[in-house]
């Protein structure tokens, strides 16, 4: 298959040759010029007023934070007197002619609060008139003084109602319209004008073009801010579906595998037992073992991978004989050593202690029943280290192993890695499994007490072959 490029554009005369990117800069330019000067040019566009949340009038009290939104409107209308006077004072002696030049130079600038574009292209036509109707010296130059002062008014006003673009079409036009008027009237004195005109106009429209950059950036500012609200109150979310997922997985499936396994094995501890009880266990059984395939359906919806350890209170090391005997029930055969000075350890390691105990535990009732374990829990000066083991299940067993879904052994190594701990897990030769975890525990500046004695360990069993195994694979 071969790729086709698309046909360069055409130009919009029907000559169907391509246009070159000048043509299509000047194009542009043009439609922009259009757009911002020529389109809808006398339309009307009131000046709003200040808002009750700008900083203006958050300031004023009283009878002046009333009129104080009017205050942008006062200050345009006292540069529309202020241009007026300068018009009548410098028009000279004769009443006409300066009435004319007055209101010629107080017209565009009062225009700019309702019809911005059109003030401008009103200004440069009052240019015109008041340099003919001025009369005099002023026949020497391009603009009035009235006129030159409301034209610069003029500018900034716009530039500041509408945007940076406009503001050079503006500045531009005004320059071609000043060259345009001295070669029309002759003016003597043409390019002094127009170049001061040219120079004020450029530093004060670079002024607005700057305050509207700034007002840009802090528009943007705030947007990114609050997009980034947005993404922590969604992260905050997310983690708290994942605290519910993890402690739905180690709590619920633990559970629901020793209601399971108890399920499963009951029939076998009863001799000769009744159909019907048979029949009741297996439903019991089935059951359980649907819960567990629709909770681990709903966890791979709810799962994130970031965690952060939550603070609610949360079982500890020292419920651990509460889950020993637990699963003891459940037929499993576990022995448990602790070795070092038993001490409190920081509420985020012994939580994800117990949970890594919790979690292998299960995996050994559903991986491999009928199975022994051993829990080893080592008290150490730099931290705590767990130790889980189970050997391989009997040959001849009536229990079958339960599949998983590979979440129990990443749920360990999460809680080992958000503590920066670390792990093994893996089969061992003898066909067993074991998980080896350290955990971690910054050592106290000060000389901690007189450490309680050490908890009495469980009799030494004799040696298991499995002790090089692991507990349970990933659920």
């Amino acid at each position: 298959m071969t790729e086709t490029t698309p046909p360069p554009p055409t130009s919009p005369f029907g000559s169907g040759r391509p246009r070159s990117p000048e043509f299509r800069l000047a194009a542009d330019a043009l439609a922009g010029l259009r757009q911002d000067l020529f389109h809808d040019a006398f339309a009307y566009r009131p000046l709003p007023p200040l808002g009750p949340d700008s900083r203006f009038v958050r300031r004023r009290s009283g009878r002046l934070r009333e009129y104080a939104p009017w205050a942008p409107h006062a200050v345009v209308a006292l540069f529309g007197v202020l241009a007026m006077w300068v018009g009548l004072v410098r028009a000279g002696t004769s009443l006409g002619p300066a009435l004319i030049c007055g209101l010629l130079a107080l017209a565009p600038v009062l225009l700019t609060l309702a019809r911005p574009a059109g003030a401008f292209w009103l200004s440069l036509a009052a240019g015109t008139v008041t340099t003919i109707a001025g009369g005099g010296d002023w026949m020497s130059g391009t603009w009035t003084p009235g006129s030159f002062f409301s034209h610069l008014v003029v500018l900034t006003v716009v530039a500041i109602r509408t945007r940076p673009r406009t503001a050079a079409w503006m500045w531009a036009l005004t320059g071609v319209y000043g060259f345009f008027n001295a070669s029309l009237f002759g003016h003597t004195y043409a390019e002094g004008d127009i170049a001061q005109m040219m120079f004020l106009s450029a530093l004060i429209l670079l002024v607005v073009a700057v305050r509207h950059v700034r007002k840009e950036a802090a528009l943007e500012v705030t947007a990114q801010q609050t997009v980034t609200e947005h993404e922590r109150s969604r992260r905050t979310l997310l983690e708290e579906r994942t605290t519910i997922a993890r402690e739905l997985h180690d709590v619920v499936a633990h559970h629901m595998s020793v209601v399971a396994i108890q399920a499963e094995a009951a029939p076998y501890r009863v001799e000769n037992p009744p159909p019907e009880l048979e029949k009741a266990f297996a439903t019991i059984r089935e059951n359980a073992v649907a819960a567990l395939t629709e909770l681990r359906r709903v966890l791979g919806v709810v799962r994130a991978e970031d965690y952060a350890a939550p603070d609610a209170p949360q079982p500890t090391l020292a419920d651990l004989d509460g889950l020993l005997a637990n699963v003891r029930e459940a037929g499993l055969s576990v022995d448990k050593a602790v070795t070092g000075a038993v001490r409190e350890l920081p509420q985020g390691v012994e939580l994800s202690a117990y949970r890594i105990v919790q979690e292998a535990l299960s995996n050994t009732l559903r991986h491999a029943p009928g199975a022994s374990a051993r829990v080893e829990v080592s008290y150490v000066l730099g931290g705590l280290g767990l130790r889980v083991v189970n050997g391989p299940p009997p040959a001849p067993s009536l229990l079958k192993p339960s599949p998983g879904a590979g979440h129990g052994i990443t749920g360990m190594r999460e809680r080992v890695t958000m503590l920066d701990g670390e792990m093994t897990a893996g089969r061992t030769a003898e066909g067993g499994y074991e998980v080896a975890v350290f955990l971690p525990v910054a050592t106290p500046a000060e000389p901690a007490a007189p450490a309680a004695p050490a908890a009495p360990a469980a009799p030494a069993a004799p040696a298991d072959p499995a002790a090089g195994g692991g507990a349970g694979g990933g659920a």
